[in-house]
């Protein structure tokens, strides 16, 4: 039986104000020279892309899939200071890591995050003592300046109370702190549109076959839109090449001769139904570096990740049984039988850490951020973490005006004299936005379902209302995709005129969440493709 009554009334025609047709991108990116062409959609792109164009600068984005498609939204979804670093004594990396947290889920994006309370249990014969814990997150939660509570130990029973799978065979004691979490691909979505806002020019789902040089120099870009095999070039000034788990790719094609500069992690996870509500997260500490996470996560439980060194090509990077019992066999430290159920699992996701080139256990290694140039005057950005996402656009940014010899940097505004906490698109008070919706509307019709109304408003914030106007003008729109999720068919329509989807994939695995739930059946994905098809070129 479809889900829809009637599939040709479902936006036919683009909304008002929808974005440019890849056509006319293609267009204006071969007609103007770029101060700056940043080749790669990933978070750390993204960012230089927002912050270059608030500098003044003419900025260009491209990438080869779609806008965090690959590492950006394959992270454990966590704006974290990093527990873990504490044991390697970078109390000044956490510190760090806590200013960015604290910025983003507050003031930069406080409609795409949420506090979460994170329980650390400790077992009987586990790799660290209550005491050390206690002292660990009282530490970490003074790095944050006590911003989530104060770091403290609580009883198992207490514990058990609030997650309920919760395993308490040798269970001495829990020890608790707060950090946020958030959807990655939402966020970066969200700070893509915030580059375009500030002027920059984007396209998703196109390939760089080729550098171009000037006297030696990379002054641009060959490219093919996959969508539609047209070839297009764009000139720049300077090129960023932030193509994460394949900048030495593209560092080969500025210099076939370039010595390898960074090595891959796999993280994998697993997305699982809940068997009964959860209020807090758990971290489990399996060794004395390696911390297994039980995350609730958009109404589902995520668990991992993995950390092995990665040699493959990173197009072909994916979960296998290894990872799957890996995961699960680590989650049954803390996590009772009846939650790791193998049927329980929906979807399962791996993506590639960035690491500099040094030997070592990949779990020891830092997640720096690496910036190199090259024979032909290319910039390469590598490794970082997405919490610290927006200080990674300023450093390059601050680089970018360092270069010697270079006039781009008279161009620039200074980083310095920049908003240091400009919001994202969307912000709001999420809460606020969620009764709005509930009390307005849509009509004719029924009104807008509750969890509808609050997933919305903390996917989009303010922008929420632009979805729901659509329901309003089309009651097919307002219907929901599938019974089991909150999202509705005005989101694939948004996802196709505002959010630059080009594929099903888009749609249901990065602007909806049909796909990690496990709802994306062939009969959905032939509707969204339906509704994909029919926006004007």
């Amino acid at each position: 039986m479809s889900t829809l009554q009637s599939v040709p009334s479902l936006g036919t025609h683009p909304a008002a104000g929808s974005l440019p047709s890849r056509a006319e991108t293609r267009e204006q990116l071969s007609k103007a020279t770029y101060d700056l062409l940043v080749i790669g959609g990933g978070i750390l792109g993204i960012s230089t892309a927002w912050h270059a164009a608030q500098s003044g600068l003419r900025v260009a984005l491209v990438d080869a899939g779609d806008f965090a498609g690959a590492t950006s939204s394959a992270s454990s979804k966590l704006l974290h200071g990093g527990l873990r670093y504490l044991q390697t004594g970078a109390v000044k990396l956490v510190a760090e890591n806590h200013f960015e947290r604290r910025a983003v889920s507050r003031e930069v994006a406080p409609h795409l995050s949420n506090p979460l309370t994170f329980y650390l249990p400790v077992y009987k014969g586990g790799p660290h003592g209550a005491a050390k814990l206690g002292a660990g997150v009282f530490t970490y939660s003074a790095l944050s300046a006590f911003g989530d509570g104060m770091g403290h130990v609580i009883s198992p029973a207490r514990a058990r109370r609030d997650v309920p799978e919760l395993r308490t065979d040798n269970l001495k004691a829990v020890a608790v702190y707060g950090d946020d979490q958030m959807n990655d691909s939402r966020m970066a979505l969200m700070t893509v549109r915030a580059a375009v806002d500030a002027g920059a020019v984007v396209l998703n789902h196109a390939e760089v076959t080729g550098l171009r040089f000037t006297r030696g120099r990379v002054t641009g870009a060959e490219l093919k839109d996959r969508t539609d095999g047209s070839e297009f070039g764009v000139d720049a000034r300077l090129v960023l090449n932030a193509t994460g788990p394949w900048v030495d790719h593209l560092r080969r094609m500025e210099d076939p001769d370039a010595a390898p500069s960074i090595r891959l992690s796999k993280g994998a996870h697993l997305v699982l139904r809940r068997t009964s509500p959860w209020r807090a997260a758990l971290a489990t500490p399996i060794d004395k570096y390696r911390i297994t996470f039980a995350l609730p996560w958009e109404d589902m439980l995520l668990l991992g990740t993995t950390d092995e060194e990665y040699e493959g090509d990173p197009a072909d990077v994916s979960v296998d049984e290894k990872d799957i019992t890996q995961i699960l066999d680590e989650a049954a430290f803390s996590v009772r039988d009846q939650q790791l159920s193998r049927d329980l699992i929906t979807y399962a996701f791996a993506g590639l850490r960035v690491l500099p080139g040094s030997p070592g256990d990949t779990a020891k290694a830092k997640r720096e951020t690496v910036v190199t140039e090259g024979r032909g005057g290319m910039l390469s950005v590598a490794g970082g973490k997405w919490t610290t996402f927006r200080h990674i656009g300023r450093t390059v940014m601050n680089k970018l005006a360092s270069l010697p010899g270079r006039p781009l940097g008279e161009d620039m505004e200074p980083i310095s004299q920049l908003p240091k906490k400009l919001p994202l698109p969307g912000i709001a008070n999420p809460r606020a936005v969620a009764h709005r919706l509930l009390v307005d509307g849509p009509a004719p019709g029924p009104r807008m379902a509750a969890d509808t109304a609050r997933h919305l408003a903390t996917h989009y914030g303010s922008l929420s209302f632009d979805i729901a106007r659509l329901a309003n003008e089309n009651p097919e729109l307002g219907r929901r995709i599938h019974p089991d999720a909150p999202e509705i068919w005005a989101q694939v329509v948004y996802a196709r005129d505002h959010e630059w989807a080009r594929t099903v994939d888009d749609v249901l695995r990065r602007r909806t969440t049909l796909t990690i739930r496990g709802l994306a059946t062939d009969e959905i994905r032939a509707e969204v493709q339906d509704v994909l098809d029919r926006r004007s070129s």
